[in-house]
């Protein structure tokens, strides 16, 4: 496959950001202001305020087919070449621990501050959800299998589903390309044990995973009027399922609307493989902005909760008032903060991934020609 041209990229960088965005907006409201349906007459700024903050089910299905697209897109391009797969398994380490581990440590340091964990305690709360096997667990994707998310943060339970996804797709490719009979049927019995101890939701769910992967080796040659149909039907869809979906949980109750809305964001992006005519401004910014906010949407979907706790032990846990203009002002200020530590926490971490990726291949290959020069005594 070609590689994605500037224009393909962009989309990819504007709604990485725009998703994590979505989330915090979403779950910010959800822990200041009261549901929307408990709201006995909103007012029209409320209605409003609460459908564009809305969209949080959504974006989850939006990384979750962007996941697909590049990292199933990225081993599908590299499949059976020598070394793809430990390199394969060092990206995605790295990708989730450069993150994770800080996070959770700044986590449980909080917490103890906070007393809400015993840092008496050496095991800080045995099956807890600060404790060390809480801890581990989180780090290799068992939250809602078998431990605790970590500091009862729940946006965490989408990292084992991209745990187990990460680690499903190569077995898949594996029982159809592998090149010995006794590869495939290792491989598959694989899948299968892994099937078995996953949920069923978890489970339909790899399906939209799936629709990125796939749908990045569908070559769309589409001119502007279909490049622009593709993403009114996104649009349109993101709408609808915002209005008359369901937007609270993924169950097996969301999943058609789930891979209708998947799809069309999978075909946007199939369209979006084009070169432009010729230098634009206004797309430079847009791509500019897009590749900040995607620098550390991954970091901010794994601490935005913490740092909304942060925010309510500090400044109190008053609800803000829906018919009050100047509560939507500190309700965007605390978004705005979010945001804001959360790219400073990004910049020794997440901003590093490459860096570290590059440390560890180099530590890795310097101990592999060690070993091809090495010569038993006799």
């Amino acid at each position: 496959m070609p590689k994605a041209d500037h224009t393909h990229s962009m989309l990819m960088w504007l709604l990485r950001g725009l998703a994590g965005l979505a989330v915090a907006a979403g779950h910010l409201r959800a822990r200041v202001y009261p549901g929307f349906g408990t709201v006995a007459e909103p007012t029209p700024a409320f209605q409003v305020f609460a459908f564009l903050t809305g969209f949080a089910h959504l974006a989850i299905v939006v990384f979750f087919v962007l996941s697909g697209w590049l990292v199933g897109g990225g081993i599908l391009d590299r499949y059976g070449r020598p070394g793809a797969l430990r390199e394969y398994a060092i990206e995605r380490v790295t990708r989730l621990w450069i993150v994770l581990v800080p996070a959770c440590a700044a986590m449980l340091l909080f917490a103890a501050y906070a007393g809400w964990a015993d840092a008496s305690s050496a095991d800080l709360g045995a099956s807890g959800e600060y404790s060390a096997g809480a801890f581990i667990g989180n780090l290799l994707g068992l939250q809602t299998l078998a431990v605790p998310r970590f500091g009862g943060n729940y946006p965490l339970w989408t990292l084992a589903n991209g745990s187990w996804y990460y680690l499903l797709f190569p077995l898949l490719l594996t029982v159809f390309r592998a090149r010995t009979a006794l590869a495939r049927a290792g491989a598959a019995l694989a899948v299968l044990g892994i099937a078995a101890v996953l949920s069923e939701t978890m489970l339909l769910y790899f399906l939209v995973w799936l629709l990125g992967a796939a749908f990045s080796r569908v070559p769309i040659d589409a001119g502007p009027l279909a490049r622009r149909l593709f993403l009114l039907l996104f649009l349109a869809l993101a709408v609808y399922y915002r209005i008359a979906g369901g937007n609270n949980h993924m169950s097996t109750d969301t999943i058609v609307q789930d891979l209708a809305f998947g799809t069309s964001l999978a075909l946007l992006l199939c369209s979006m493989r084009y070169r432009p005519a010729g230098p634009s401004r206004l797309r430079e910014r847009v791509a500019a902005a897009g590749r900040f906010f995607a620098g550390f949407s991954f970091t901010l979907y794994v601490i935005h909760v913490p740092l909304i706790d942060a925010m309510l032990y500090f400044f109190g846990r008053h609800r803000l008032s829906p018919t009050e203009p100047w509560h939507y002002l500190v309700y965007f200020g605390m978004l705005a903060g979010i945001v804001l530590l959360a790219w400073l926490f990004h910049l020794p971490f997440e901003a590093n991934t490459r860096r570290l990726r590059g440390w560890i291949v180099e530590r890795l290959a310097v101990k592999m020609a060690r070993r091809a020069r090495w010569e038993p005594e006799i």
